[in-house]
């Protein structure tokens, strides 16, 4: 097992959700760094269209793959993929996710059992190969977008919720058992962020731009952090949500 990954070094990334807005912000400013870059979505023209500017942008490297996140049987090839065409290796970023509506997955189990297999099932998947390649090799950095959604249920997403509180949970672990192995596992969690997939949503004085978000994202990576709210305030926000009693807390129109 190596000590270190060397400091001052080219990174090489991998992006799953690439074609997410916080994704491709958080990409430029790993192009400015001059990373190499392998890019995952389901989109291949917006890919090749994010690849274009990343390379303008200066990344050392780009390179993309399409991927439907909810098939599973795909994600080792994948990895797989993006570690023989950057020839290794050690930082991942994960963000694809869906904001699935409640009452429809209230409806219908095969609703809620996508919006799970989207938002949770499905990076636990993905981080199974990686997470053991980051282990053997000694060195690396995951790290996975959740959701302020995730730390307490409430009757207006708690379907998104559930699935953003077991990834949290699932990232808790994995973070305990690759510490040893010099592995950091960052748990990010956005509040409300201005983007296409809440588009429909009336924007307030809380919400962040994805580029806002970004930096947030990029300067925990670079630190090493555990987990950190985006913004900054949803921290105290979501402290007070938590501690607020159950008997209270039943009764609030959330």
């Amino acid at each position: 097992m190596n000590s270190l990954a060397p400091i001052h070094q080219t990174k090489k990334i991998l992006i799953i959700g690439a074609t997410s807005a916080i994704a491709e912000e958080t990409a430029k400013l790993f192009a400015n760094q001059h990373h190499a870059l392998f890019l995952v979505g389901r989109d291949a023209g917006k890919l090749a269209v994010i690849a274009a500017d990343l390379k303008v942008r200066g990344a050392m490297q780009v390179d993309y793959a399409t991927l439907d996140v909810n098939q599973l049987e795909q994600h080792p090839a994948v990895v797989e993929q993006a570690y023989h065409t950057l020839r290794g290796l050690d930082t991942v970023l994960i963000a694809h996710g869906t904001l699935d509506d409640q009452s429809a997955c209230e409806r219908d189990y095969i609703n809620a059992e996508r919006c799970l297999r989207t938002n949770f099932l499905s990076v636990v998947s993905l981080l199974t190969p990686i997470a053991n390649r980051f282990e053997q090799q000694g060195y690396g950095c995951i790290a996975v977008i959740s959701s302020v959604a995730g730390d307490r249920g409430r009757q207006s997403n708690y379907m998104y919720g559930a699935a953003k509180g077991g990834l949290s949970t699932f990232l808790q672990g994995l973070r305990n058992r690759l510490h040893r192995a010099n592995v950091c596992v960052l748990t990010i969690k956005p509040g409300p962020v201005d983007t296409p997939m809440t588009a429909h949503f009336k924007k307030g004085l809380l919400w962040a731009t994805p580029a806002r978000v970004a930096c947030g994202i990029q300067n925990a990576m670079e630190k090493r952090k555990n987990e950190v709210y985006l913004p900054w305030f949803w921290w105290p926000i979501m402290t007070i949500i938590k501690h607020i009693p159950e008997a209270i807390f039943k009764r609030l129109k959330l």
